[in-house]
């Protein structure tokens, strides 16, 4: 836990007190900061009380008496409406941050100095951040990994000299961490996303800028507009900028060619990795995560023989095309955490020869933007309640079959895959679907692919 002490003696309200919100708490407590904690949840309250928080209608408070604000991530800061906290806090000049905030302060208080890389961007920022914790862990440095991609910030150890942080921050953190200042700051990219609660692109783009206008060293993919704009910005401003692209040759930067990450320095450009054999690392957009992971892992003195080692025994982000077994020359891929069509994308890319299981709960839109991968897919297996809408779409393009359950999809792609005279194929699991009319979450769902591919016979797991 990292104590919160720059709010000792002082009071501080709450609000949201899900798992990161009650671990802010605690740390909070923990510093010596007097906290009034509330949720809209009565069992939420209930359990903070019972941990020693002290808790308290947000309603019935004296706003004038805090210091601070700290919100929930998850909580609407500005969009489609303010939460009737934020308003308060507004009308009580409060100033509102959250948890990565508090991080922020207490690194600058404690340990200005020690490395501190966050990740973010719309696509890509988990496996990056699991690439650079291992690449940093592997080469004995003291490596503590969060934020968005399942620890609670404040749940890490305390900052102290030599101490690496990699975090992971969503769009709503940024927006609550208004003095971020990362060592090294990466933006992989923008797409439309969370519009809801950001209310226009330009919105959205403006939050993410954030974390690496405050970095020491920006580390910015340039392949969208957004980004583009953003990377001239932080220059002109006269910050140090590293360049990354993955679909055209930079001459300053890192850029991907093939399985290859290019650096260029003044038009020169020269391999510094070779992704060809790495199979968590397999793909387009995985080589630029590697080439931002690269990038920060240079920028806070990691070597490039610690880097290049760290790739190649890198063991991926689980339910992230993630291979799970093989058998034969069938090879079986959990990407569980591909919940849309885009996300699912990047996997359908990477294999020449699938049996895909696709479907869930459907997002807008479908799977009709993955046509173009439709050649690449020997037959789909259909399952939860998107089978008839993605049927329709396949139409004649791709054999498939409605399988309806995950457990008879996973045993017939097996089945059919085990039948194929190509050099190697792959039974996936990469649903563009949220799992929710059959599974509690991504992860649940992905572990249920796990344990069906466990029950082949004849399959050597890799996990």
């Amino acid at each position: 836990m990292i104590p919160v002490t720059t709010f000792k003696d002082r009071q501080v309200a709450l609000f949201g007190l899900g798992g990161s919100g009650l671990a802010t708490a605690q740390a909070l407590v923990a510093g010596g900061a007097r906290v009034t904690a509330w949720d809209d949840n009565p069992d939420s309250v209930a359990k903070a009380a019972a941990a020693g928080i002290g808790t308290g209608d947000l309603h019935q408070a004296d706003w004038t008496a805090f210091s601070a604000f700290v919100l929930s991530p998850g909580v609407p800061l500005t969009h489609p409406k303010p939460h009737w906290t934020v308003d308060l806090a507004h009308a009580a000049g409060v100033e509102i941050i959250g948890d990565v905030e508090l991080f922020v302060r207490e690194r600058r208080a404690h340990a200005p100095d020690c490395p501190f890389i966050a990740i973010t961007g719309t696509n890509g920022k988990s496996t990056t951040t699991a690439l650079i914790a291992h690449i940093l862990r592997s080469s004995g440095r003291d490596t503590q990994l969060g934020g968005n991609i399942g620890t609670a910030v404040m749940t890490l150890d305390p900052p102290a000299s030599g101490r690496f942080y990699v975090v992971e921050c969503s769009s709503y953190q940024i927006d609550l961490a208004p003095t971020i200042n990362p060592s090294a700051g990466i933006l992989l990219n923008l797409t439309p996303d969370h519009l809801d609660r950001h209310g226009s692109m330009e919105h959205y783009a403006a939050i993410k800028e954030r974390l690496i206008a405050g970095s020491d060293t920006a580390i910015v993919g340039v392949d969208d507009v957004y980004t583009k704009a953003i990377a001239d910005r932080a220059a002109q401003a006269g910050q140090r900028v590293i360049r990354i692209a993955r679909h055209r040759a930079l001459g300053q930067g890192f850029f991907v060619d093939g399985t290859r990450v290019m650096r260029a320095e003044d038009g020169l450009a020269a391999a510094v990795a070779d992704l060809d054999g790495i199979a968590t690392l397999r793909g387009n957009h995985n080589a630029q995560n590697a080439a931002a992971a690269i990038g920060a892992c240079l920028s806070v003195g990691v070597s490039e023989s610690d880097i290049l080692a760290g790739l190649s025994s890198f063991p991926g982000l689980k339910h992230r095309m993630q291979p799970v077994g093989r058998k034969d020359r069938v090879i079986f891929v959990n990407d569980s955490k591909a919940t849309n069509a885009d996300a699912a994308a990047p996997a359908l890319s990477s294999y020449e020869r699938i049996y895909w299981i696709a479907g869930g709960l459907p997002k807008e839109g479908g799977i009709t933007t993955l046509a173009p991968f439709f050649p690449k897919i020997a037959k789909a297996y259909l399952i939860g309640e998107a089978a008839p809408a993605f049927a329709a779409t396949l139409g004649e393009a791709v054999p498939y079959e409605i399988s309806g359950t995950l457990e008879r999809a996973v045993a017939h792609a097996a089945a059919d895959a085990a039948r194929d005279d190509a050099a190697q194929s792959a039974v996936m699991l990469s649903p563009a679907c949220a799992s929710f009319d059959q599974y509690k979450n991504f992860e649940v769902r992905g572990d249920a692919f796990v344990s069906h591919v466990a029950a082949i016979d004849g399959v050597t797991m890799l996990i």
